[in-house]
């Protein structure tokens, strides 16, 4: 696969996910005003990660560096994440707390979800901020050996 295409690929999920957890509950017909909070709060910082990601991989690419397989498998994992969010992230609908898996599993899986919401957006956050510090670090210029004198220094006396 061409590397613009897969840099574009991943930019266009990560930005529909980022929108997914802000506002993914209106597909269903549960969207409340809750949104106006998880739109600019957790969507889009979620998205604007995702889109630095994919420039650190874009960056780590055009230096030449090999971008290895961290940054996609973190990618990945937050996407799993998002998309988990997404499902038990609540919104208030008819007077109450409903979320996605609330509204087809009953009250129970909608205490349940709200429950795990937290747990999925703070580990989606996580791997995202990983996935961007894999991307970043494969793009640095490699450090110098120290155990080769630069040119002009003198050896260590205890080294000879």
């Amino acid at each position: 696969m061409d590397v613009g295409l897969r840099n574009l690929i991943l930019g266009i999920v990560g930005c529909a996910l980022g929108l997914w957890m802000g506002a993914g509950r209106w597909l269903f017909g549960i969207g409340g005003e809750l949104t106006l909070w998880y739109l600019p709060l957790i969507g889009a910082p979620f998205a604007l990660l995702q889109l630095w990601t994919v420039r650190r991989i874009r960056i780590a690419g055009d230096r030449g560096r090999r971008v290895g397989r961290a940054p996609y498998v973190s990618l990945a994992l937050s996407w799993v994440c998002a998309i988990g969010f997404g499902l038990t992230v609540p919104d208030v609908s008819g007077g109450e707390l409903v979320s996605i898996l609330g509204l087809f599993g009953g009250p129970l899986w909608n205490e349940m979800s709200i429950a795990l919401c937290n747990p999925l957006g703070i580990v989606a956050f996580a791997t995202t901020i990983a996935a961007l510090g894999f991307a970043a670090a494969a793009g640095r210029e490699p450090r110098p050996e120290e155990d080769e004198p630069e040119p002009g220094m003198v050896p260590h006396p205890l080294e000879r």
